[in-house]
């Protein structure tokens, strides 16, 4: 009888011993799984759970891929259908002979307005013209970014960045 008590206790020994494995492997990977999450909040990757509480934190679908402006065309004037491929150089509008695209318009000044590269954008921005230059039928104050197929106005002249 004292056989199967003594074979009953280190059954039991064993079992517990197992089961203080199981528990710490429980441990050490709910420790691990913490820590990743924690990691991934740190990269600034809500989880799931914040999402659902937070809904606005829910990433930005993505963005498609901006296409870049190529060239310059005169859509409307004297000019029209006109093309002056764009380098990384600026682009000097206006009646003068020393403007890139020289513009038979009464309405344009010598130096009327630039057109330059910064970055992946061009911009625009006003030289000081009598008339005036508008980017959208909104005259420009300050040098202002210009999106593909948006309509520039200067005087009679209208141009458009193209791919």
């Amino acid at each position: 009888m004292s056989d199967i008590s003594e074979l009953t206790i280190t059954a039991l020994r064993f079992g517990f011993l197992l089961l203080l494995w199981v528990l710490i492997f429980s441990i050490v990977s709910t420790m691990r799984r913490d820590l990743v999450i924690g990691r991934k909040a740190a990269m600034g990757t809500p989880t799931a759970r914040e999402v659902r509480k937070h809904p606005e934190l829910a990433p930005a679908p993505p963005q498609p891929v901006k296409q870049q402006a190529h060239q310059l065309v005169v859509v409307e004037g004297p000019l029209k259908g006109t093309s002056v491929p764009l380098a990384a150089s600026p682009i000097l509008l206006g009646r003068a002979q020393e403007a890139t695209l020289v513009l038979e318009d009464d309405y344009a000044s010598g130096r009327h307005a630039r057109l330059f590269p910064q970055g992946s954008r061009w911009f625009i921005e006003d030289l000081g013209s009598t008339n005036g230059t508008y980017l959208a039928d909104q005259q420009l104050t300050r040098a202002l970014p210009v999106e593909l197929g948006v309509p520039v106005r200067i005087g009679k002249t209208v141009i458009e960045l193209r791919p």
